[in-house]
């Protein structure tokens, strides 16, 4: 009998295997059944992958509902372009968009806000980012006075970094703990702590608390905008550890912030329940603070609708992600009760939209006016000191910052022109309005670094 040769790794790669965590089992199995050339050749046929998934040669083609009116927006608009032209490369996708208010964010390839990607049997976290689920609802509460609003849910919601103290909590459902706890994505302490403690809160950025009235009726409306908090920035920071394993075996040209889970494995199907799972917390991290201050003043709600803009929408075998795109179709909201909102700035109404789908929107509409310039770009281009620039740009609204610190980039002049925004939706025919919640106020985050206890203790010493 010819004499068994003991193999090694360097054998399996020299067989075209790349080195993996079962090279070890495998190579104690040859060694010890003394498995001959084609017997080995056998054995080794279950651990062979899939040839690499390349890139698409030339970009899917994508719709541009965005026009550029000046040079600012000239640029923005090409940056935009060539961002998703790297995009939609990515073997996954099928169809793209970009929307009036799109604008590039990170490096080249990383879907712009404003942009919508359509992947066949994949979800890519890098697509809808850590703020999964960023949305806005809608309260309608009746003929109440706007300052009564806003003074009582001032009291009552929470801006910038961390959670509510634990004497200040919400209370938790627990139908909502039970399905966390049975997601293998989400049932971690710091998942289930970040779900507890962030519950009621809005965090910091574009996040607002919006006060005002109906163009049609008169009702005082409010409207909140946030996203899952620190309790879907749990989940991207795995799906995105995931999306990269798979990455790595299956597609190591696509970019690793385009990586992807795909759906028909057992990790796509439970990423996909923890997304939905976000969107039921999301959700009710609205409600806490809508139905508190509707409590607080004593009265009912006459209405209520809320949207996502900031999302991944599963039609079939095609997974819609939008990042910063209103879904217009119904097929994308499974509780649909009520209109679309598109808010502008503090200083504009917020659109109360419907709309129809269209080969060129694909269901959706843009998310609000988006920017043309960076934050640091729009604080550098201002004179006057921030006090001057806050009471020109406020005039006559009851604005607030939470952390009594304001935020410039976050004034109306930091976004895009809003009738350029509302001029190219009905251009392109993304949504039409059918109400504007006219502004009287607003609460924002301000600027949560200024004073940092990080900073505070920093300067004592």
């Amino acid at each position: 009998m010819k004499e068994h040769i003991q193999i090694n790794g360097n054998t399996l790669i020299d067989l075209g295997f790349k080195p993996k965590k079962w090279f070890k089992e495998a190579i104690a199995h040859i060694n010890n059944n003394q498995l001959q050339h084609d017997e080995m050749l056998t054995y080794l046929e279950q651990f062979k992958s899939d040839p690499e998934i390349k890139l698409h040669e030339n970009p899917i083609a994508f719709s541009i509902n965005i026009e550029a009116e000046n040079e600012v927006e000239k640029k923005n608009v090409a940056d935009v372009i060539n961002t998703m032209n790297t995009l939609m490369k990515t073997p996954t996708l099928v169809n793209g968009a970009v929307m009036p208010d799109a604008c590039p964010t990170g490096h080249i390839g990383v879907i712009p806000v404003g942009g919508v990607a359509v992947a066949k049997n994949a979800i890519h976290p890098g697509m809808h980012s850590a703020d999964i689920c960023c949305s806005v609802m809608l309260t309608d509460f009746g003929d109440a006075n706007p300052q009564d609003v806003l003074d009582a849910a001032h009291s009552i919601t929470h801006f910038g970094p961390g959670g509510r103290s634990r004497e200040h909590q919400f209370r938790f459902p627990m139908d909502l703990l039970a399905e966390i706890e049975a997601n293998s994505f989400l049932n971690d302490q710091k998942c289930i702590s970040a779900a507890r403690s962030h519950l009621g809160t809005q965090g910091d950025g574009n996040h607002f608390l919006f006060v005002g009235t109906s163009k049609k009726t008169g009702n005082t409306m409010m409207v909140t905008h946030h996203g899952s908090r620190g309790f879907g920035a749990n989940l991207y920071k795995k799906g995105m550890k995931v999306a990269e394993q798979f990455r790595k075996e299956v597609s190591p040209q696509t970019l690793k912030h385009n990586a992807w889970i795909p759906f028909n494995t057992e990790e796509g199907k439970s990423y996909w329940e923890a997304l939905q799972i976000v969107r039921k917390w999301t959700k009710k991290n609205h409600e806490v603070i809508h139905d508190a201050t509707l409590e607080k003043l004593g009265i009912a709600k006459e209405d209520r609708y809320w949207n996502e803009h900031n999302f991944v929408f599963k039609d079939g075998d095609l997974f819609y992600h939008a990042k910063g795109a209103t879904p217009l179709d119904k097929r994308f909201m499974p509780d649909i009760t009520g209109p679309r909102l598109i808010p502008l700035n503090m200083s504009e109404p917020v659109l109360i939209v419907t709309g129809e789908t269209t080969e060129s929107n694909l269901g959706f509409a843009p998310h609000g006016a988006g920017r043309n310039i960076s934050r640091t770009q729009h604080r550098k281009s201002k004179t006057g000191t921030i006090q001057e620039i806050f009471e020109l740009e406020t005039k006559d609204l009851d604005v607030r910052f939470f952390s009594n610190e304001i935020d410039i980039t976050e004034l109306p002049s930091a976004y895009k022109n809003a009738t350029t925004v509302r001029a190219q939706m009905e251009h392109f025919g993304l949504g039409e309005v059918i109400d504007e919640v006219m502004p009287f106020g607003c609460i924002m985050a301000g600027d949560v670094s200024k004073n940092a206890p990080w900073k505070r203790k920093k300067r004592r010493k």
